[in-house]
């Protein structure tokens, strides 16, 4: 897929706009990869079920309507996805002991595993790539990941949530 010609109407560096465009191809073979990696696990969960499963592995238990806001549903839509999450196995359910109305989720052994199979299918995927570079354009890629991170700062979870992760 061709990239359409760089718009060099608001006065940009020509350097910086071939870079961009080497960001976005660079963010498309990204996202590639983290489609083969969710590939396995999505004939089992579905992508919101899987969105909220990365949630619960990295904040622990979470009160429902916490959840649904962190995924940007309505508490009841979520209510409902978690119900489907009960059954296949992936959350639980719990009364919240400090307050008896509310309802924590967390996520079982199951689902953890699930999230800790898509994290180790994208690490060797990315492996894999890097494996097929020379050690000098595997440096420059460092650098220039460690750079660009480093420029973005750390995204929340709730603007990774709807990626997966």
């Amino acid at each position: 897929m061709t990239e359409p010609a760089p718009d060099r109407s608001h006065g940009l560096d020509d350097d910086l706009v071939e870079v961009a465009a080497a960001v976005l191809a660079a963010s498309r073979a990204l996202l590639g990869v983290a489609a083969v990696s969710l590939a396995p696990v999505l004939e089992r969960v579905s992508l919101p079920q899987y969105r909220a499963l990365v949630i619960l592995a990295d904040v622990g238990p979470t009160r429902i309507g916490a959840l649904a806001r962190r995924l940007g549903v309505h508490q009841s839509t979520f209510t409902r996805t978690t119900d489907r999450m009960v059954a296949a196995g992936l959350v639980r359910r719990q009364e919240n002991p400090a307050n008896r109305r509310e309802v924590i989720v967390e996520a079982t052994p199951f689902g953890l595993d699930m999230v800790r199979t898509v994290s180790g299918n994208r690490r060797r995927e990315i492996e894999r790539i890097l494996a097929g570079m020379s050690s000098s354009a595997r440096a420059v890629v460092l650098a220039g990941a460690v750079a660009f991170a480093d420029a973005a700062g750390e995204p929340s979870l709730e603007t990774l949530a709807p990626l997966g992760g």
